[in-house]
């Protein structure tokens, strides 16, 4: 059983990989964050470790300290999971310590009760050039029964050399209505899989913790209701919002971008109204309010308040100085006087 929401290709041609006894010695899975890339990855090492007829089972003992990260044959390198004497770096960066400690000295011992030794990197664009140089060594000289497997969601910033040594699976955002019979068959309500299939923007993952975690939709609720507010709003008001996200941006990078996301969509839904095609809005529950924005704004206003964004987000994947960059997009996201009724 493979618990992946879409992704069939994927998933099927590793499968096939399995079945025939040809599966890569390391693997790229790309993909926006929450898609289902360490689902995917997870589920891979549970198939070439599970004892069942039919793997993965899920449900053995192989399969359970898998998917806990419990498994000694199975190791997740992240963002922060190195010592202490590395705390400086380690928020930005996986360093080159983490890959000789974690992969390179674990990579040439055999497996200790599973059949595959399995190294999982989190969000591999973050390695430094150190630890990519030092991961691409270990890549040319594959052990057998040992796997690697990068999940990233901008393969652009990872090394050409490493990219080449990986065979290459790029996810796609998953269709609404896929994810919303997903989170129907896990018992959410009928109008609650119907907004969180359109809110999650084809990552199942996100819609899927939404329903375990109410904080996430309370997090999403708050973005929108701050950014109509700094709409209303006067510049003294952006400014110091913009300094609070600065300051949060220096410990959750992915968190402030997360909330820049759901500006970008809101924006997005603005336009769809201006222009006419409601149906296809994404946050369903502020029909209402979308309407009323829309018409406070021509649709050039909406169309530079989305370019704004995208290029602020662009600019803090860079490493600009978050300050200025979100200083400069309050300024460029416009303004109406009109005073919206909440609902």
């Amino acid at each position: 059983m493979w618990p992946v929401v879409g992704h069939e290709t994927a998933v099927a041609r590793l499968k096939r990989s399995l079945e025939k006894g040809n599966l890569g010695h390391a693997y790229l899975i790309s993909g926006p964050a929450r898609t289902g890339k360490m689902t995917l990855a997870l589920t891979l090492a549970q198939a070439l470790n599970c004892r069942s007829p039919e793997v993965p089972c899920g449900v053995c003992s192989q399969c359970q300290r898998i998917a806990s990260l419990s498994h000694p044959d199975v190791q997740v390198v992240a963002l922060g999971s190195a010592s202490s004497d590395d705390d400086a770096r380690s928020r930005t960066e996986i360093s080159i310590k983490q890959v000789r400690e974690d992969i390179q000295h674990w990579a040439n011992l055999p497996p200790f009760e599973g059949g595959y030794r399995v190294f999982i990197i989190g969000e591999a664009e973050l390695l430094s050039s150190e630890a990519a140089n030092c991961l691409l060594k270990t890549l040319e000289e594959p052990q057998p029964k040992v796997l690697f497997i990068l999940l990233t969601g901008e393969p652009a910033r990872l090394p050409e050399t490493v990219v080449s040594r990986c065979q290459r699976l790029d996810l796609k955002p998953v269709a609404a209505g896929k994810i919303e019979g997903e989170l129907l068959k896990q018992g959410a309500a009928a109008e609650k899989a119907r907004l969180l299939g359109r809110l999650c923007r084809g990552r199942p993952g996100w819609a899927l913790a939404a329903i375990a975690d109410e904080s996430l939709f309370e997090r999403r609720t708050e973005c929108i209701e701050r950014l109509i507010d700094m709409v209303e709003g006067d510049l003294e008001a952006r400014f110091d919002y913009a300094g609070e996200l600065s300051n949060r941006f220096g410990q959750k990078r992915a968190e402030v971008q997360e909330t820049l996301q759901e500006w970008m969509s809101l924006w997005r839904d603005i336009l769809l109204v201006k222009a006419g095609l409601c149906g296809a809005v994404t946050n369903l529950d502020y029909a209402s309010r979308l309407q009323m924005l829309a018409d406070g704004f021509n649709i050039s206003q909406i169309r530079a308040a989305i370019s704004a964004i995208g290029l602020a987000r662009k600019q803090l994947r860079q490493n600009a100085s978050p300050r200025l960059v979100l200083e400069v997009l309050m300024l460029d996201i416009p303004a109406t006087h009109k005073k919206f009724v909440k609902p």
